[in-house]
């Protein structure tokens, strides 16, 4: 199931608490660099956020021969993204914990 068939399936339940959405998380992506190593089967994707914080992703072939730079980019990035969910996540998880500390006093 793709994030977008997720996304549709959580909006047509109506879950509407705090959460993130795959809008958000390419939201807070700023920039975005590739760089092959020397092996010739790998790459790694640097996400460099908003806040100027990086995250990497990478991707690699068993066999030189099976490398595509275009595919490479793409499972590299992925992975890269995946990352950030979880940082997300425990930031907004942070915030609402801290609003209902507030909301105490």
């Amino acid at each position: 199931m793709s994030e977008q068939q997720i996304e549709k399936e959580i909006q047509d339940k109506g879950l509407n608490a705090p959460r993130l959405t795959p809008d958000h998380i390419d939201s807070v992506i700023a920039g975005e660099t590739y760089t092959n190593l020397p092996d010739g089967r790998t790459v790694i994707c640097q996400l460099t956020l908003k806040n100027g914080y990086t995250i990497d992703g990478k991707s690699a072939c068993v066999s030189k021969e099976n490398f595509n730079q275009e595919i490479g980019n793409k499972i590299a990035r992925q992975n890269a993204r995946e990352k950030i969910w979880e940082l997300e996540g425990y930031l907004l998880k942070e915030r609402l914990y801290q609003e209902e500390l507030d909301s105490k006093f």
